[in-house]
C-alpha cells in the first residue's frame, strides 16, 4: 500500500476511560468531537458506550448526529455550541442536547423545541464559550424551571496544576451554581486529574482517552505505519530534502517513506524525532514535505518495507513537542489520506 496506515486500540482507549473513571466517585463521561479527535466517532463513541458511558460531548450539532448513529438511543449527546440557528432538526431528529452559550440561544431553543432536553453552559473565567455571571443571574429562573440535564463550564489552564486560575475558576463555579439541582460538570480530563473538589457531579475527559498529555499514565491508543517507498544511498557531503537542511557526514542509506504534512506530520517538526522498525530507532532527517518523510536506516540490518513514527516509545505529545505544538492538534491533523483499522 502507497498510503499510511493510522491503527486505533480501543481496547488501550476503553483502558484510559477506566483509569480516569477510576480517579472520581462520579460518573465518567467522554468528549468525543472532531471524530473523536481523528480517530473516528463511530468506533470509538460505541467502544465506550460498551464500557458504559452515558454522556457524550461533541462541538456541534453534526457530530452529534454520527455519535447517535453510534450509540443508539439512550445516552445523552451534549452539543458545545449550543443551539445554532439552524440546529433545530438536528437536534430534534437525533435527541442532542445543546449547552445554551447565551440568553438568544436560550429564546431560540425555549422557542423551536419547547419541550426538547437542554443543558446550561457557564463562563468561569476563560472567556471563550457560556453565559457570563449577569446574564446566568437574569435567566437563571426560566432555565431551571426547565430542568437543564447538565450545568457546565470548562477549565483553562487544567493542564497547569498549580495555576492560580483553576482554583478562581472553581470558586467562580461554585459561587454560580450554588443551589442548581441540575448535575455540574467542570472537569475534562486535566480537572479530573486536580482531584474530588473539581469533580462535581460528573466529569468528561477528552485528550487523556486518547492516549495525550496530561494524562501521564494514559495507555497509547494510536500507531501510524509509514510504508517506505524507496531506498537510497548518499555520499557524505551529499545533502537530503528541501532547503538542504542535511548534510551526510558518513555514506548513508535514506528512507522515503509515504507522508508528510498532508498527513498531519507537520512541517515544523523537522529533525529531533524518530521512526522506529521494531525497537531499533531511525532518525528523520531533511524536511518533512507534504507527501514525504526521509528517514536515515544506515544502522539496519535490512531494508525496511515500513517504519512505525507514533508507538509506544514515540507519543503524539513527543511529536508535539518537536512541532512546539499539543498532542490534541497532532490527533485531530491526521487527514483522510491514511488508511485505517481498529483492534480491540
Amino acid at each position: 500500500m502507497s498510503t499510511a496506515r493510522l491503527t486505533i486500540n480501543l481496547q488501550a482507549l476503553a483502558s484510559n476511560w477506566r483509569a480516569l473513571d477510576a480517579k472520581t466517585d462520579v460518573e465518567t463521561g467522554a468528549v468525543v468531537k472532531a471524530d473523536a479527535y481523528g480517530l473516528g466517532a463511530g468506533p470509538v463513541a460505541n467502544a465506550l458506550a460498551e464500557e458504559g458511558v452515558r454522556k457524550f460531548f461533541v462541538a456541534a450539532a453534526e457530530e452529534g448526529a454520527d455519535v447517535r448513529e453510534a450509540v443508539g438511543p439512550g445516552p445523552t449527546i451534549c452539543v458545545f455550541s449550543g443551539h445554532m440557528e439552524g440546529d433545530t432538526d438536528l437536534l430534534r431528529a437525533h435527541d442532542l442536547t445543546p449547552l445554551i452559550n447565551s440568553p438568544e440561544q436560550f429564546q431560540r431553543h425555549v422557542e423551536a423545541l419547547p419541550d426538547h432536553a437542554l443543558g446550561i453552559q457557564l463562563d468561569s473565567g476563560m472567556n471563550r464559550l457560556g453565559l457570563e455571571p449577569t446574564d446566568w443571574a437574569e435567566l437563571r429562573p426560566r432555565a431551571e424551571a426547565l430542568n437543564p440535564v447538565v450545568v457546565m463550564s470548562h477549565l483553562a489552564c487544567s493542564d497547569e496544576p498549580d495555576h492560580p486560575m483553576n482554583r478562581q475558576q472553581l470558586e467562580t463555579f461554585r459561587g454560580m451554581t450554588e443551589g442548581v439541582t441540575a448535575p455540574r460538570s467542570l472537569a475534562a480530563t486535566g480537572g479530573t486529574l486536580l482531584g474530588s473538589e473539581f469533580h462535581f457531579e460528573f466529569c468528561r475527559p477528552g485528550i487523556g482517552l486518547y492516549g495525550g498529555m496530561p494524562f501521564a499514565g494514559a495507555k497509547p491508543v494510536v500507531t501510524v505505519d509509514l510504508p517506505v517507498i524507496q531506498v537510497r544511498d548518499v555520499e557524505v557531503g551529499e545533502t537530503v530534502g528541501y532547503g538542504n537542511s542535511w548534510t551526510a557526514r558518513r555514506p548513508s542509506r535514506i528512507a522515503t517513506v509515504s507522508a508528510g504534512y498532508a498527513d498531519g506530520l507537520h512541517r515544523a517538526i523537522g529533525g529531533g524525532i524518530d521512526t522506529f522498525s521494531g525497537d531499533q530507532p531511525c532518525p528523520v532527517v531533511g524536511r518533512i514535505s507534504m507527501d514525504l518523510i526521509t528517514v536515515d536506516v544506515t544502522d539496519l540490518p535490512h531494508t525496511p518495507e515500513r517504519l512505525r513514527i507514533l508507538n509506544g516509545h514515540q507519543t503524539i505529545d513527543d511529536l508535539a513537542e518537536a512541532a512546539g505544538t499539543i498532542g490534541y492538534e497532532i490527533l485531530t491533523s491526521m487527514g483522510s489520506r491514511y488508511s485505517r483499522g481498529y483492534v480491540e
